[in-house]
């Protein structure tokens, strides 16, 4: 039931929603999501924490849903994981809490030990292994490679308006952000406390005779030896402290910062992004600078004297693709096998078989992301690749499963496992996520921590789970515990 619901919401979040928007595909959403939810973070926890692991979902899906801190929340957690993403507010949303009850009831049915054969009538005892909660939680493990990519898939990309021109009203600060229309107003952002918030609003269009009459020059109010001007053909701004007489550098946006904008902005020509234009406007405690520069954005120095590159305001979210799609992706793949290969470290045999289709499963999620989806900027899917995508992942997923067990893999190598996939997809993910953000600045600085990262993970996972394996104790096979080894 777990992986219908993780197909359901695949389908809907990137087909159904985007063919019949609407309060039925909006809502199923919803559903599907508080059906995978619970499952899964109970997957890491004792059968004792169900109770709490569904009370803490329900709880949190009410915060998200009723209050736009929640939401916030949610949404910079989101984008953490899949991508740039926005959570909205809606308290509609709540008709969909008793899909928590279905939750519960799939939970519990994972966890009830199936009946043990009985041995036939005059005949010893059957030599059976004792499938308890262990076997549940495999079927649990097998969901959760189609549940990341039901959840994790990109969604709908927009190109953002180039931002035009900036002017001062007073105490208004006014940006041209769109396409200009002769003799009307355009779409504009608005700002009222010197560039801290913006809000959007329709604003008249500028005054000029030039491309769109940008002031390319300004000083301070009442402190006219203070100028700033934008540099030609660079998103760049250059300050002098003599009238003009002399220029030097004030800001300029690295190449690193253009680079991460190219991919948030893959349809638009960031080589040709330049400063248009800029507005200075007087402060309590001293000046504010507003540049506009195209598709890159806004950029404003606060009183301060610190330059913020401010891009777009938090609600032209929707409109960035994720810069760092790929590499998210890769994450995933190198979660997974990280998971699988803690598991098999932990078998005694039937390691060639086992390797053949940790591969397939691994290969299967990476060609789920990279070929399921026609076009991730546009949220096209292909259903072909799709779904033999997600079937060879989940194949493999489940084979291994079925050969560890049989290879007498130790439970604690999946408990080991379990632990160290959020590790592997942190330590690969972690610095393009930083860079994307702005640290480290360098993307070759990003590749090399990564790369880092990347083999220290895996090795002290094998390292762990053959140090478990060789520790004294009862053994504790996947199929079932036992006082004696394997012969």
């Amino acid at each position: 039931m777990t992986m219908v619901a993780a197909v359901v919401l695949l389908l809907n979040d990137h087909l159904l929603k985007q063919a019949h928007p609407g309060f039925v595909t909006g809502k199923l959403s919803d559903v599907a999501g508080l059906v995978v939810a619970p499952p899964l973070a109970a997957l890491l926890l004792a059968r004792r924490a169900d109770l709490a692991v569904m009370l803490a979902t329900g709880a949190l899906f009410t915060l998200v849903k009723t209050t736009e801190t929640g939401a916030q929340a949610a949404s910079h957690l989101w984008t953490l994981a899949a991508g740039p993403s926005r959570v909205l507010a809606d308290p509609t949303d709540l008709v969909a809490l008793p899909a928590l009850a279905l939750a519960w009831w799939v939970r519990r049915r994972t966890l009830t030990p199936a009946p043990r054969p009985r041995p036939a009538a005059g005949r010893g005892p059957v030599a059976t292994e004792r499938w308890g909660p262990g076997a549940g939680r495999w079927r649990a493990v097998a969901g959760v490679a189609l549940a990341v990519v039901a959840v994790t898939a990109s969604g709908v990309y927009y190109p953002p308006p180039p931002v035009l021109a900036v002017r001062v009203e007073g105490q208004r600060v006014v940006v041209v952000a769109g396409y200009l229309a002769p003799d009307g107003p355009v779409q504009g952002l608005v700002s009222t406390d010197g560039g801290r918030t913006w809000s959007e609003e329709t604003v008249a269009a500028p005054d000029g005779t030039g491309p769109v009459g940008a002031p390319s020059a300004a000083c301070v109010p009442y402190q006219a030896r203070r100028c700033y001007r934008v540099v030609p053909g660079r998103v760049a701004v250059e300050q002098s402290d003599d009238g003009g007489t002399t220029w030097h550098a004030s800001w300029e946006l690295s190449q690193g910062r253009i680079d991460v904008l190219a991919r948030t902005h893959p349809t638009t020509d960031m080589t040709a992004a330049r400063s248009r234009g800029l507005a200075v406007q007087p402060r309590p405690g001293g000046h504010v600078v507003v540049v506009a520069s195209d598709a890159a954005g806004l950029t404003v120095r606060d009183v301060s004297g610190d330059w913020r590159h401010v891009g777009w305001p938090e609600f032209a979210a929707p409109w960035s693709a994720d810069p760092v799609e790929g590499e998210r992706e890769v994450a995933y793949v190198f979660a997974l096998a990280v998971l699988l290969g803690a598991l098999g470290s932990g078998m005694r045999r039937l390691h060639p078989p086992y390797m053949a289709f940790a591969l397939l499963a691994c290969g299967g999620l990476y060609y789920t992301t990279l070929r399921g989806f026609a076009d991730h900027h546009l949220g096209e899917v292909r259903p072909v690749a799709l779904a033999l995508g997600a079937a060879a992942t989940l194949l493999g997923v489940v084979v291994c499963l079925s050969l560890a067990a049989a290879g007498r893999a130790r439970g604690r190598a999946l408990l080991v496992g379990l632990a160290g996939a959020p590790l592997a997809f942190a330590a690969v993910y972690a610095p393009f996520h930083g860079w994307a953000r702005g640290t480290p600045d360098s993307y070759g600085i990003a590749v090399a921590m990564a790369a880092c990262l990347a083999v220290t993970v895996p090795a002290a996972v094998v390292a762990l789970v053959r140090r478990q394996a060789a520790a004294p104790g009862p053994e504790d096979y996947l199929a079932g515990s036992s006082t004696s080894r394997p012969t």
